[in-house]
């Protein structure tokens, strides 16, 4: 016997795990339609989910492993400038109530899967639809990666060393995401909410009360960063600009990735999405207590070599075993949902704007279905690759590059959506200034997702996606204007005007 084992834990994992994996494959027989094989069935659901069902499946892809990870690390690591991801998950809600249920009878109307789909339908342009499918695949390879890690995380804090276990989880997810689609996600997202609420009030009701209480909390966290000489449980007045700037921005980017747009897209209507919008929120309180425990893991005195590993080191010292093993699932089981629709939302891209557009125009509906099948599956095996054979830091430094390039998206898909001024050259002529600007200053930065500034003898710092945006949209009005004065680019094809009045 392996004296590292939590045996206890390992128990209540297992056993949860195997409860998830068998949700899994049963999803196929979930609502099941005619056929599996149609990218609508597969994909998207059948465009059927309700209310609580797309509550739920948008929840479990937008709170991910990587949140329930990486935000209590962050805070750990530089206190209150870890906590921008409230107000940005506040931000996004209004945007999500006003634009996302037009965006969905848009894509509803014409049959389209993916944001290229709105895009192509839009402008009629290969060369934008193509950028704007790319990118989003390219935006989410690391994501995907990151849900590993979380993964990786909580099943190194159970005692189990290498990466096998990790390689069979990531085995797991690929099949009955493969067999099952959308509806696995969707399905298992109940019971991995469920999990990480319950985890989420045990910790913040029982740590505080073994730590001394809230106060302590705050004061221990205080002196730690006192005396490691930067970070505090308050921002610095140089951090305002970079703090707001970096929510704002986060807020614009959180919708346009495939995987969140996929969950748009498989709701039932506009006033599903309405609803959702209004009781989303609910998460961001889940986020803010998360956060916590960056703060309890000084106040609990861990000693960390990865920052990462807080909140499973903080449930394996405070938690009796069953409770921790516990905590480990939810963790785990909450990286699987986001990670297939992710995968699933890469992968429509790939079939839809790439295959269907280059390789095969008359491929079947079962065609579409199989070849996105497949690319599910490389997709994950592309992100697991990442975290077996290149440094867990590049993955996240890769990551921070992820909202910069999916935000530059953002005027595509949504400006023609409520106007029909913007040209396509234009449009794809702001994506590459805004994506290799955006690229090139993130470099120049060491990857850090802010650029600094000194003016008047004040040294500030903003959101370099938000940079690369304004050049981005700078240049798209610049070059629509000069294309539509010599009637280069066109107008609107004749559909897509009567879309955009009709929406």
């Amino acid at each position: 016997m392996n004296p590292e084992l939590d045996y206890p834990a390992l128990i209540v994992f297992l056993v949860m795990f195997t409860l998830v994996t068998v949700m899994g494959f049963v999803a196929a027989r979930w609502r099941r339609p005619k056929t599996l094989a149609h990218l609508d069935e597969w994909g998207l659901g059948g465009r059927q989910f309700g209310t609580w069902i797309t509550w739920f499946l948008v929840g479990g892809d937008f709170y991910t492993a990587y949140t329930i990870i990486a935000v209590p690390a962050l805070v750990y690591a530089v206190g209150a400038y870890g906590f921008f991801a409230l107000p940005y998950t506040i931000i996004v809600f209004p945007f999500v109530f006003a634009v996302m249920p037009l965006l969905w009878k848009v894509a509803k109307r014409h049959n389209y899967v993916t944001a290229a789909d709105v895009v192509h339908g839009r402008y009629k342009s290969r060369a934008l639809e193509l950028a704007v499918a790319a990118t989003g695949v390219v935006a989410t390879m690391p994501y995907i990666a990151l849900q590993l890690i979380g993964m990786a995380a909580a099943i190194h804090a159970l005692g189990i060393p290498g990466e096998i276990p990790l390689i069979a989880a990531f085995l797991v997810l690929a099949v009955y995401t493969y067999s099952s689609g959308l509806r696995a996600p969707a399905l298992i997202a109940f019971v991995k909410d469920a999990m990480i609420y319950i985890v989420v009030f045990v910790a913040i009701a029982f740590i505080p009360l073994k730590l001394g209480g809230y106060r302590a909390v705050f004061e221990s966290a205080e002196a730690a960063f006192k005396a490691k000489g930067s970070g505090g449980i308050l921002l610095a007045p140089s951090q305002y600009i970079a703090y707001a700037s970096l929510a704002f921005g986060s807020a614009m980017a959180a919708f346009m990735y495939p995987h969140t747009l996929t969950a748009i897209f498989a709701s039932s209507g506009a006033n599903t999405i309405r609803k959702n919008a209004m009781l989303l929120p609910a998460y961001t309180l889940l986020l803010g207590l998360l956060a916590l425990l960056g703060y309890m893991g000084h106040a609990a005195g861990l000693k960390l070599t990865n920052n990462n590993d807080v909140v499973p080191v903080l449930f394996k010292t405070l938690f009796p075993g069953w409770f921790a093993g516990f905590a480990f699932a939810a963790i785990v089981i909450g990286a699987l949902v986001p990670a297939a629709v992710m995968s699933i939302g890469a992968a429509n891209l790939f079939t839809r704007n790439f295959w269907k557009a280059y390789v095969d125009p008359e491929i079947s509906p079962a065609g579409e279905a199989k070849v996105a099948k497949i690319t599910s599956m490389l997709v994950k095996v592309g992100a697991l690759m990442v975290i077996l054979f290149l440094p867990t830091q590049f993955a996240l430094d890769l990551q921070l590059l992820g909202g910069l390039w999916i935000l530059q998206t953002f005027p595509a898909l949504i400006f023609g959506l409520f106007t029909n001024w913007f040209r396509a050259p234009g449009l794809l002529a702001g994506w590459a200034i805004g994506f290799v600007g955006g690229t090139w200053l993130a470099w120049t930065d060491d990857f850090k997702p802010l650029h600094g500034f000194v003016y008047d003898g004040s040294k500030f710092s903003v959101y370099s996606g938000l940079l690369a945006l304004a050049a981005n949209i700078l240049v798209a009005v610049v070059v629509s204007a000069f294309t539509r004065g010599r009637g280069v680019g066109g107008r609107l094809t004749p559909s897509a005007e009567r879309g955009l009045t009709r929406s």
